[in-house]
């Protein structure tokens, strides 16, 4: 009798293997693909984070090299606008003492003279 038991009970525990094998496999199965979408949202959110840090870095630097060339102009058009006045007093001088001028000139055409002949 102990053998029949054994014999009703061995495809009992087969069939309620089987069972758990294949629900196992499916909840695998299911495991698998919830993974895979979140490595895949994962990776669309990394990605998309990389873009905007680029395009953030790139506004930023666009900006930043837009206030320099803006400062140069300005700065350039500063010292254009002081060469000129600077030029327009000397030629005032010139017009009221042009003698003193010469003079200047001479000078300075003498101490340059020295300046190059020293080398």
């Amino acid at each position: 009798m102990n053998s029949n038991k054994e014999s009703a009970t061995a495809p009992a525990s087969q069939d309620n293997l089987a069972e758990d094998v294949s629900s196992l496999r499916q909840d695998m199965a299911k495991m698998h693909d919830i993974l895979s979408r979140f490595t895949s949202e994962a990776g669309g959110q990394a990605a998309r984070t990389a873009r905007n840090v680029g395009q953030t870095v790139a506004a930023q630097v666009g900006s930043t090299a837009s206030g320099i060339a803006s400062t140069s102009a300005d700065i350039t058009a500063s010292a254009t606008q002081q060469v000129k006045t600077f030029a327009n007093e000397l030629e005032e001088i010139a017009r009221k003492n042009p003698l003193g001028a010469l003079a200047g000139a001479l000078v300075i055409g003498v101490v340059i003279g020295l300046i190059a002949r020293g080398r």
